[in-house]
């Protein structure tokens, strides 16, 4: 059975270019950096998280374990 060939649609002309995004890929970068660009403007609002001191402890030993 003969495997069927693709064939290009049209071929791209030299010189131009045809992008198009979707709205997203453009809304979703522009929102992060409104949201960090407000959290440097006010850092009253922006909290540390609190670390777990198990997982605190287990990265010690990991830390001592590659010391020796």
């Amino acid at each position: 059975m003969p495997a069927r060939t693709h064939t290009r649609p049209r071929p791209a002309t030299p010189g131009s270019v045809d992008i198009r995004l979707p709205w997203w890929a453009l809304a979703l970068p522009a929102l992060a950096f409104v949201a960090l660009l407000t959290l440097i403007l006010n850092p009253s609002d922006a909290h540390a998280a609190t670390g777990d001191p198990a997982i605190t402890q287990l990265l010690e030993r990991v830390q001592q374990l590659l010391t020796r």
